[in-house]
């Protein structure tokens, strides 16, 4: 038998649209975030009056949808203003303040970037964004190395709205307190989605993604409890993408429970998984070696020690992530000489005995 003779003829394919299964793709609805939408938009608002908009930090675990909402709203402002200018960066991308100043220069179609510093590209970009009113937003800021750029863009923009983008909730605590003080950012959490949520989602990108009828009910309902156990809808977009690849890679013209299975299995063995790198390993190797409890400095020291060699930053961003998935404790500490901080200890399940 050839090699591509077991296989959907182009016209039979499972796939309407399979792009709608980016978690990039921007569908006509933003589903269940209407009211933080409303919250953005209000930030905005004063921009229509020529007078200066309100900063927002944005926070919530990955994958619920905090990018698309707040696309969502820059795309509808688009529709009713040409005079606010809105830019959208990406800090994982752009993780210095030279790197988001270059970009924000391309999105504003600044071309004589060549030898010039970062506070030079800066300066550019402020002398065209106050010409009117804007919105910039920063996805991600937590990957940023430094927020100079930040600091530089509040001191000297007149009117703006600037939004943050962040997983975590803190990310702002250990600030300069002198971007802290201009920034004085609102607090909107972005929460999972409910099951029956999740449903309403996958469902909506279903109708985009797929032709009408191919999926078994039972094979769905095993993608949107997967999905909603994981609590990440990029996690349930690739499912769904796999188990339509699978299925037509038997040339079966329609999803089954077996490949909704099978791609359940592809993703928990996956680097999309909770898979452990070897430097958080060690993180967690030097947490279970605390007597008691200990604050996020000296673990540091120990890690340190230890070989660890990612800067201060990065093994912060690994001890939240290891605390989201349960793998050790953390809590804040506030006030006392040394200011707010966070103590480290090891996690414990309770058995059924403790109690």
């Amino acid at each position: 038998m050839a090699l591509f003779d077991d296989m959907l003829k182009d016209n039979e394919s499972l796939f309407r649209n399979e792009i709608a299964l980016d978690p990039e793709f921007m569908p006509k609805k933003v589903t269940y975030r209407e009211n933080e939408n409303q919250v953005i938009a209000l930030r905005i608002r004063p921009l229509f009056q020529k007078r200066n908009g309100s900063n927002l930090l944005i926070y919530g675990p990955p994958g619920i949808g905090k990018t698309v909402a707040v696309k969502k709203v820059l795309e509808e402002l688009d529709e009713v203003s040409e005079e606010i200018s809105q830019i959208y960066t990406n800090c994982w991308q752009n993780n210095s303040s030279y790197k988001v100043a270059l970009s924000l220069c391309k999105d504003l179609g600044y071309q004589r970037t060549v030898n010039k510093h970062t506070n030079e590209l800066i300066d550019a970009v402020v002398s065209i964004l106050n010409k009117g009113s804007s919105v910039l937003v920063f996805d991600e800021i937590d990957r940023t190395a430094d927020l100079d750029f930040l600091y530089a863009l509040l001191e000297k923009l007149y009117r703006k709205t600037i939004i943050l983008i962040t997983n975590y909730k803190d990310t702002l605590l250990n600030v300069d307190e002198r971007i802290q003080s201009r920034l004085t950012p609102e607090m909107l959490e972005f929460k999972p989605y409910s099951l029956a949520e999740t449903r309403g989602v996958l469902e909506q990108r279903k109708e985009y993604a797929f032709v009408p009828e191919v999926w078994e009910e039972h094979a769905f309902e095993e993608i949107v409890n997967s999905c909603y156990e994981m609590k990440d809808i990029r996690k349930g977009l690739f499912l769904m993408r796999e188990s339509g690849n699978i299925a037509e890679s038997r040339a079966n013209k329609k999803i089954t429970v077996e490949d909704a299975r099978n791609a359940i299995k592809k993703v928990q063995s996956s680097s999309l998984s909770k898979e452990i790198d070897d430097d958080s390993k060690l993180i967690m190797s030097v947490v279970k070696e605390i007597f008691d409890e200990e604050r996020i400095g000296k673990v540091f020291e120990l890690y340190q020690e230890r070989g660890g060699n990612s800067s201060y930053k990065t093994f912060q961003r690994k001890i939240e992530k290891l605390a989201m998935d349960k793998k050790i404790l953390t809590r804040k500490v506030l006030g006392g000489i040394e200011g707010t901080t966070t103590i480290v200890s090891k996690y414990e399940e309770k058995k059924l005995t403790d109690f």
